[in-house]
């Protein structure tokens, strides 16, 4: 599997023809760790500029070329590796991996698209300025890295980013981008042989002198008293994060500060999210993992919560973490935080670039993809009293961080925290030093990771109930995906039901009349899997993955979440509680909210103009005996459509679901939906909403078309030309005038009109100029034809990413019911690649005349004060908006 090339270079090679893809991934070990003094942020710049031109590419060329090979190409930056990686059809792996070896080593770093690429940077780093968990996160690793370069963001500041130069720029390249610290990996359709080939021609890098490895980074002294770091901003929800020091990836204790961590906060069975979520509202949100890099990391605890509620928070969890100093998991938590590690590493294997990443990831961190095994192997050997003894050593209460974002008006501060983190401690150290007595694990059976490649045709069944099943045979991967769809959503919910279908959904997972939620939860993962529920636009449903060995098990509990629903009071009032609360932090997410503003200027007698979450007063009025009604009537627990995709035997599952669904004599019908009509829109409008934010955030759209209108084609088409690296939008106003690091298009059809949209993230004082560029490359779109090959890179990026989408079976099992649900038919996405490639320059042209109309455009911006174009700040007063 492992190759070196006579230059150096490590390939990594792994076949796998169940799917014609192919991923192709560059690992460069070298990221913003590795930078020197004055060179903060070059990794991740130097990252952007590899996809600029190359001596063979122009600027642009590089991105253009994978998208019309129906591919993805992107790029991402840590601090120990830079990876670029390319995701194609297998037909085109040679053409992207040809150009992939073109940018890694032939890039110009022009200094022109060097100054635009700059500015687009720093469009990113105001960006993540928008964004709590971000910030946290930075003040999290600066104050726990007080010497160690993992203190200093990835991205860089805007004055380091700024300062740069392209001979800085080459400097690094030629310091770190030799043959000899970078690995090669190609997974997917592909012959091993035909890609060592190709590799050894095209990864030619350019002459230099020979490679010195990274020196040693400076090891971060060892700290015996907490540190806290708390800042004050207009945000609605504290953010908080506790960490602890922790080893290295190839520390032995690695394994079993991830299981730790998987007891701690993955699920609702986890003992935060029960002691901290479920038990008593502290946080709205709760998650643990150890972040073990090259050199040694964080073990992190996130929360999300209402500030009133910090120190009682901040106080319970660190009782959770300590106690785990001095008391033994149980076996059957031990037991289910094993499977769940074991089992990521299947879902891992359900797409290639999945697949390609792990690989990349064993080799660049830790010498060998045959590390993975080891790390396995560890995994399988822990024991209650094995991990007790890390955690001990491991969570020194003395030696905890603490970083918060916290509203303006909140009278907690760094001198609060740190008393709070020292009477933790004091606590923790008082308390039992010598553990209970040890317990032994349980027996716990080996994951399978790999199934028999094998693929059956997709069949659809009427159940005796009136449920409809969807079932199809995929075994490339031990996994099966569950779907349950109903029609609804918010396309049946009046203002006095808004936020009914995603509370329900919330619901789903919270109990059943056999089982409370905890029961629930822990049955899922026991499986190697999860449950829960999901309402949008036009559509309720269930959803559910799990191993395929626990196929009758996990079919079983499937059905009894839709046929044996318990909206319990205790669980309806907390669920009730969490959305309002996620409506009211809304404004925490500015681009959320310039969505939300636009379907509600866009749509004003429709119920696409509701809010999912619904509002406070809607909310107010949903009890248990409502809801119960509620979905009784709307989603009906005898008419489901059911589908089925993975490793299944086809008649087992016939076999299993009609014993569940096998009752029925004369199925009644679903209500009709007949939601409020759209009166004709009369002219533009506006809408502007002030937030004191770093960026601004403008979503410029129209009326769009109908899941089931032929335009639907031309529309997605024409979005493919202006989207996407190679698009017009992406080339105009981010790569020639650095307007902003965010600008995409989509056409967001519905069962009723749906819309067709542009949005931009940019500087304030960039909004006038982007409004401009947007409407400018929507007037040409109206005005000319797309060139020959616009259109065969936007019709062939479709067509591939379609395909490279369809990979995962829970992807499969959700596109089949829906399009069932929609009435367009089950097999609808198998003629979607004959509809794109049917699609005429003319066609794009006349949607583009008959949807993106001048007269009916509709705009929407958030944005701080004074930002606003003129005619958009009129617009919206003359709305009657402030």
């Amino acid at each position: 599997m492992r190759t070196r090339l006579p230059n150096g270079l490590t390939v990594l090679v792994e076949e796998n023809h169940a799917a014609p893809a192919a991923a192709l991934q560059v690992w460069v070990r070298a990221g913003s760790a590795d930078e020197r003094e004055g060179e903060h942020g070059l990794a991740h710049l130097h990252e952007h500029m590899l996809f600029k031109g190359t001596a063979r590419r122009g600027p642009g060329e590089v991105a253009r070329q994978i998208e019309s090979a129906g591919g993805e190409i992107n790029a991402w930056t840590s601090f120990d590796q830079t990876v670029y990686h390319v995701v194609v059809a297998s037909r085109f792996a040679s053409t992207g991996l040809d150009v992939l070896a073109d940018a890694v080593t032939s890039a110009v770093f022009d200094p022109g698209e060097l100054s635009r690429e700059i500015e687009v940077v720093c469009e990113e780093i105001r960006r993540s300025e928008d964004s709590p968990a971000r910030k946290v996160s930075k003040d999290l690793f600066a104050a726990a890295f007080a010497r160690h370069p993992y203190g200093r963001p990835v991205i860089g500041t805007e004055e380091s980013v700024r300062s740069f130069t392209r001979d800085g720029v080459l400097r690094f390249y030629r310091r770190w981008y030799h043959p000899e610290n970078c690995t090669f990996v190609a997974v997917g359709d592909v012959r091993k042989e035909q890609v060592l080939e190709l590799a050894e021609a095209a990864f030619r890098f350019p002459e230099a002198n020979g490679f010195a490895p990274a020196p040693a980074r400076p090891e971060e002294p060892p700290r015996t008293t907490p540190a806290a770091r708390v800042r004050k901003e207009q945000v609605k929800e504290g953010y908080l994060s506790l960490a602890w020091p922790a080893p290295a990836l190839q520390d032995e204790d690695t394994a079993a500060l991830d299981a730790l961590a998987v007891v701690l906060g993955h699920g609702e069975a986890s003992r935060l999210y029960r002691a901290l979520k479920r038990d008593r509202l502290l946080c709205t949100d709760v998650s643990a993992g150890a972040y073990t890099p090259l050199d040694p990391g964080l073990t992190i605890v996130g929360l999300t919560l209402q500030p009133d509620r910090l120190r009682e928070a901040v106080r319970e969890a660190l009782r959770c973490v300590h106690r785990l100093r001095a008391e033994e998991v149980t076996p059957s938590e031990l037991t289910l935080a094993c499977r769940l590690l074991e089992s990521d590493a299947v879902y891992q294997r359900e797409t290639v670039q999945g697949m390609a990443r792990k690989l990349g990831f064993w080799q660049s961190s830790a010498g060998g993809a045959e590390q993975e095994a080891e790390y396995y192997a560890r995994v399988a050997a822990l024991s209650p009293a094995a991990l007790r003894e890390v955690a001990e050593r491991r969570f020194d209460p003395r030696r905890v961080t603490a970083a918060a974002m916290l509203p303006a008006s909140s009278d907690l501060d760094e001198a609060a925290l740190l008393e709070l983190l020292g009477e933790a401690a004091d606590e923790a150290l008082r308390g039992p030093s010598r553990a209970l007595p040890s317990r032994p694990a349980e027996h716990r059976q080996k994951v399978r990771v790999l199934g028999e490649t094998k693929s059956g045709p997709l069949l659809r069944e009427e159940l005796p109930s009136g449920a409809v099943l969807l079932l199809k045979e995929e075994r490339a991967v031990p996994l099966v995906a569950l779907r349950a769809v109903w029609p609804g959503g918010v396309r049946v919910e009046t203002p006095a039901t808004s936020g009914l279908s995603l509370l329900l959904a919330r619901l789903a997972s919270k109990g059943t009349q056999q089982r409370g939620a905890e029961e629930l939860a822990r049955a899922m993962e026991a499986m190697g899997g999860s449950v829960g529920g999901n309402a949008g636009r036009n559509s309720f449903g269930l959803r559910a993955e799990l191993l395929s060995r626990n196929l009758a098990d996990g079919l079983d509990l499937f059905a009894e979440c839709i046929q044996q629903a318990r909206l319990a009071p205790e669980e309806v009032e907390r669920e009730r509680k969490l959305q309002l609360d996620q409506l009211r932090t809304r404004d925490d997410n500015p681009a959320g909210v310039a969505f939300q503003l636009f379907q509600q200027t866009l749509w004003r007698e429709h119920p696409y103009r509701l809010d999912v979450l619904g509002s406070e007063a809607s909310l107010a009025t949903m009890d248990p005996q409502l809801l119960a009604r509620e979905r009784a009537r709307l989603y009906p627990a005898d008419r489901p459509i059911l589908s089925v995709v993975g490793d299944v035997e086809p008649e087992e599952v016939r076999r299993l679901l009609r014993a569940r669904f096998g009752e029925g004599g004369r199925p009644r019908p679903l209500p009709a939906a007949a939601p409020a009509a759209e009166a004709r829109q009369r002219g533009p409008r506006a809408a502007l909403r002030t937030l004191d934010k770093a960026q601004a955030h403008l979503v410029v759209g129209f009326p769009g078309a109908r899941l089931e209108d032929t335009e639907r084609w031309p529309l997605e088409v024409l979005s493919a030309i202006l989207s996407g690296q190679g698009g017009r939008l992406f080339l105009e106003l981010r790569d020639k005038k650095s307007l902003a690091y965010s600008v995409s298009s989509f056409s967001m059809e519905g069962v009723d009109p749906g819309y067709f949209g542009v949005y931009i993230g940019c500087g304030p004082a960039k909004v006038g100029e982007a409004l401009d560029g947007i409407r400018a490359e929507l007037l040409r779109t109206r005005e000319s034809a797309p060139t020959a090959a616009e259109l065969d890179r936007a019709r062939t990026h479709l067509i591939g990413t379609h395909a490279i989408g369809l990979q995962r079976n829970s992807a499969r099992a959700a596109v089949y019911a829906f399009d069932e649900c929609y009435g367009l038919g089950a097999d609808a996405s198998s003629r979607y690649a004959e509809r794109i490639a049917a699609v005429t320059a003319d066609d794009v042209v006349a949607a583009a005349r008959n949807f993106l109309d001048p007269a009916f455009e509709v705009i929407a911006l958030v944005a701080p004060a004074g930002a606003a174009p003129g005619p958009i700040a009129e617009a919206a007063a003359a709305a009657g908006q402030p």
